[in-house]
């Protein structure tokens, strides 16, 4: 990679891994991902025309020896601790956005906790906010 990532950059990293940890990147993902970024302050003066760059530039790396590893490493060191929890709580969101987690999305989501170190209480929290947005009537 030439030049650093931005916060925002690995952000979208983060959301496109847990898309694409089943190997499917579905439009429910895809479409929540779109939304996040649109709706969140955290991305605010990211320029939305480079979101399928940016997914590409994360796709690339993924496909290498080692990706996953490589792309966790990179957002970690790229992001300040502060957004950390705002990372997996992304995570959360792009892997519930089909109403169904499967058992690779619960390792990603494992990984990337530990990855940053998060505690077991946050990450359970945001993932029991999860449940409680994505419950179906």
């Amino acid at each position: 990679m030439n030049k650093p990532l931005s916060a925002h950059e690995a952000l979208i990293y983060v959301m496109v891994i847990a898309s694409a940890v089943d190997r499917t990147m579905n439009d429910k993902e895809l479409g929540r991902i779109g939304e996040l970024i649109h709706a969140l302050p955290v991305f605010d003066g990211f320029d939305d025309e480079r979101l399928i760059s940016v997914s590409r530039d994360c796709a690339k790396l993924l496909a290498g020896s080692e990706g996953l590893d490589i792309v966790l490493e990179t957002v970690r060191d790229t992001l300040p601790a502060r957004l950390y929890d705002t990372a997996y709580a992304l995570a959360v969101e792009v892997a519930s956005a089909d109403f169904s987690v499967k058992a690779e999305e619960l390792r990603l989501l494992s990984l990337l906790r530990d990855r940053l170190g998060l505690d077991k209480l946050t990450c359970a929290a945001i993932e029991r906010s999860a449940i409680a947005r994505y419950r179906k009537g």
